[in-house]
């Protein structure tokens, strides 16, 4: 039986834990905070991260710093965020390949998307587009389609990785078009791109932000895109919906997220600040700047998305069989 004296000193002790559970969450952040991007630096996760990490560090009161975990088409950096201690100090941005894509095709990454993870915010999200290098011979999509299927196995076409958003819709749009390319997976869209624009590589499925200086530049020429509508800075390209493939026309997303288990208070503080962001007309500039538009919904709305997105993905690899074999 348990004494009076027994039951005061448990509750001291529980008032204790409360206190000082709440005064490290007040005191938090006291040290660096590390975003990790789970690729190369010069795509566009890489660019949203960096867009971000000086703002948020000015409305967190601490540093953020970016730190680049490429490998595995974004495997090994979701794997070591997933493997971090919960505290907030190491952070993550979340994309559809690493999340969503990656996970549906990849029975076997060591860590559950839906269960291995804290979302906190979704951040942008942005179209993808098809682009191929100027020599190629094709100019427009209804070209680009009739090469491809004159000459299927003769062109190759880069992503960031195997597995990701851009292996994944690349081999949705080669079923539903019934043509061939050889897929050349990179560590990231930034080695990618720098292939594909020197011409190693002629064809490129990427994430707008990272393609369109070069596609503006003339370095690269847009073929598709994947938006709800024409995007205003390519208005002659069309999305993939208005060229009959609906299921391609999906957008990317990237979102703050940590590991398993972060405290409530932790997480409303880097969801509270993030959103104080991007309302600096300054950071919502240079983000839109570069074709992608602010989501900023709740840790709720963003766990949602995620397993919706995962959802979709199992569904395509499914119904289209696609295998990493």
């Amino acid at each position: 039986m348990v004494s009076r004296r027994q039951l005061f000193a448990l509750g001291c002790f529980a008032a204790s834990l409360a206190v000082s559970g709440a005064t490290w969450a007040q005191a938090y952040p006291n040290k660096i905070i590390r975003l990790q991007v789970p690729f190369a630096p010069g795509g566009t996760t890489d660019i949203i991260a960096r867009v971000m990490s000086e703002p948020l560090g000015k409305s967190m009161g601490q540093s953020v710093i970016v730190e680049n975990k490429a490998g595995g088409g974004g495997v090994v950096g979701a794997t070591e965020l997933a493997r971090s201690p919960a505290d907030g100090y190491i952070l993550g941005m979340a994309t559809v390949s690493t999340t969503a894509a990656n996970p549906a095709i990849n029975p076997k990454i060591p860590y559950n998307t839906l269960t291995d993870f804290t979302p906190i915010i979704n951040i942008a999200a942005t179209p993808n587009v098809i682009a191929v290098h100027p020599s190629f011979p094709a100019k427009d999509y209804k070209a680009f389609i009739a090469e491809l299927k004159k000459s299927p196995g003769k062109y190759s076409y880069a992503s960031s990785g195997t597995g990701g958003i851009g292996h994944l819709q690349t081999e949705l749009f080669k079923n539903l078009t019934n043509t061939f390319v050889t897929h050349i997976p990179y560590r990231g869209a930034g080695p990618a791109l720098n292939d594909t624009v020197g011409g190693q590589v002629p064809i490129i499925f990427d994430n707008l932000p990272s393609a369109l200086p070069h596609i503006k530049a003339g370095r690269l020429i847009a073929i598709v895109v994947a938006a709800p509508q024409r995007v205003a800075s390519l208005p002659d390209v069309p999305t993939f919906k208005e060229v009959g493939l609906e299921p391609v026309n999906r957008m990317a997303y990237y979102g703050l997220i940590g590991p398993k288990g972060m405290p409530k208070d932790v997480v409303d503080k880097i969801y509270n600040a993030t959103k104080t962001a991007l309302t600096d007309p300054a950071v919502k500039k240079r983000i839109e700047d570069t074709g992608s538009l602010i989501v900023a919904n709740t840790p709720d709305q963003f766990t949602e998305q995620i397993k919706a997105e995962f959802e979709v993905y199992k569904g395509v690899v499914t119904k289209q069989k696609l295998s990493l074999d």
